[in-house]
């Protein structure tokens, strides 16, 4: 009896000391080991500090960036919003690296280093999240390998230039609300100082939800509340594991409204009553179209699960990537307002006072070439991070598996030695021959990432952006109320903290 307790204490004893090993190797021997190789590189970081790394400074100097506004004046954004990787640069160097917990993560600044991350895929994959923001980013963004080309091939069609030309009148219509609700909310002297950040959200809301679900976008705006609040939520719950209750609700009424939705279009799309002019019903057509391709395979197409995750990821990124872009782009031609009224004066003379059309928005340099000056210095996200799956060389560099990459959007484009001793100024003119010449054939502009993975969305942003623009100096003009705080800060995406407070004055139709 003696020697059978002896021998499970043996076996506790053997299987606490494995555990304990393990624990000591992830969380002291595998950093030190990946630090060293960096640093025999002549990478260069902060020292390794045991299991945090330099998640408590990283937050503290957040905190600090927060805390205190902008020069009115000022795009350098890059101390505000990315405080902490700004600072490691400036100290040790562009190709340095910070500690995320127990993981080495370099910040690449090099444009061919870039442009081979994003081109390697298989090499370089999605890092390893929290649950509670994988939830909130599903589907496309974040599946790899096989997963995501056969889902890549699926939602492609729906991105469609064809299809999205099809969906003018949608985009046409949400403006015309936003347009209207501005209008009703002038004094009798044809100004109003609003608030514009809510009304673009609502906008861009609106626009997903008739794009992504056509005649039930009633209920696609129901399922966009609850994500917003979900969203919320996964932000107040930063680091936490635990899932509250609230966010259970949030899910199984979200999938519950989901599956409704996709059901009642799937039978519209079989019974030939589909209108197949939104998201949802190109998706469902591509998807039965590689399922009868390819037999009822359960490795073709995408279950209802799939389809579903990919309905969260359209609202998600369809509604947040283009409110950015549409607020920052107010805020810059309201402090320039000689590129205002160079946009309006084209718009005037490509549309006159008609609505928008597929062609003429073709037609627009001058509000594109705002568009991309303004998603340079403001871009949606501050950078993309990347995990290395296997030993990869790049460039002169070796990585090991287990590092992570971080592709610094803001540190790259606001650089000096890539776009000039003007790199923080709004200068749209520096796009007026295309983005090849603005960037000197350099991979140094990539507000939408790159690669294949490159965001399957950039059309679709792109041309809700330049319609809302185009409406708006249309109907109005507008500058910088006294009472806006320049106080850029990262919610998902670069956002204003205060709002965007700016005076509308009426603008008379030109004959």
């Amino acid at each position: 009896m003696e020697a059978a307790w002896v021998n499970i204490l043996m076996l506790i004893l053997i299987l606490a000391l494995i555990w304990v090993w393990k624990k000591f190797n992830s969380l002291w021997l595998t950093p030190k080991r990946l630090e060293k190789i960096l640093r025999e590189q002549g990478l260069r970081g902060s020292p390794y500090r045991f299991k945090v790394g330099d998640t408590k400074e990283t937050l503290k100097m957040q905190m600090q960036a927060m805390s205190k506004p902008m020069n009115l004046f000022s795009n350098d954004i890059g101390p505000r919003v990315s405080p902490y990787d700004h600072y490691i640069v400036n100290k040790h160097g562009k190709n340095s690296f910070i500690w995320n917990g127990q993981t080495p993560r370099v910040t690449l600044t090099d444009p061919e280093l870039i442009k081979d991350v994003f081109d390697k895929i298989y090499d370089f994959g999605k890092p390893n999240m929290g649950p509670n923001i994988r939830s909130l980013i599903p589907g496309l963004a974040m599946h790899e390998g096989e997963k995501w080309s056969k889902h890549r091939k699926i939602i492609n069609p729906a991105f469609n230039l064809e299809k999205l030309k099809n969906m003018l009148p949608l985009f046409i219509q949400c403006c015309d609300d936003l347009i209207s609700k501005w209008e009703e909310m002038l004094s009798s002297d044809g100004s109003s100082e609003i608030d514009v950040w809510p009304f673009v959200k609502n906008l861009t809301a609106d626009v997903i939800s008739r794009t992504a679900f056509g005649s039930s976008y009633l209920e696609g705006r129901r399922i966009f509340q609850l994500l917003k609040e979900k969203i919320e939520l996964t932000l107040k719950m930063r680091g936490q594991r635990l899932v509250p209750k609230r966010m259970k609700e949030i899910d199984r009424d979200i999938k519950a409204s989901l599956m409704d939705i996709i059901n009642k279009r799937d039978k519209a799309l079989k019974a030939g009553e589909a209108t197949k002019n939104n998201l949802l019903d190109i998706l469902l057509e591509s998807n039965h179209k590689e399922i009868e391709e390819h037999g009822n395979n359960k490795n073709v197409g995408m279950n209802i699960e799939e389809v579903i995750e990919e309905c969260k990821l359209f609202y998600f990124a369809g509604q947040d990537t283009t409110s950015v872009l549409l607020v920052w782009t107010m805020i810059l031609l309201s402090r320039y307002p000689d590129w205002q009224a160079r946009a309006r004066e084209e718009v005037s003379q490509v549309f006159g006072n008609q609505k928008p059309t597929f062609d003429g928005l073709n037609q627009l340099k001058i509000v594109t070439m705002i568009l991309y000056e303004v998603l340079r210095l403001y871009p949606p996200g501050v950078g993309v991070p990347r995990k290395v799956i296997k030993d990869v060389k790049l460039g002169n560099l070796s990585f090991p598996a287990g590092v992570e990459i971080f592709i610094s959007t803001i540190l790259v484009h606001h650089d000096s030695e890539l776009w000039g001793d003007d790199a923080k100024e709004f200068k749209p003119e520096r796009f007026s021959e295309g983005v090849l010449k603005a960037t000197n054939g350099r991979f140094s502009f990539f507000p939408f990432g790159g690669g294949p993975r490159i965001c399957i969305a950039q059309n679709f942003a792109l041309l809700e952006a330049k319609i809302a623009l185009s409406m708006i100096l249309q109907c109005f003009s507008f500058e910088l109320s006294p009472t806006y705080t320049h106080a850029p800060t990262m919610v998902m995406t670069i956002q204003p903290q205060y709002g965007a407070p700016v005076i509308l004055h009426k603008v008379e139709k030109y004959e």
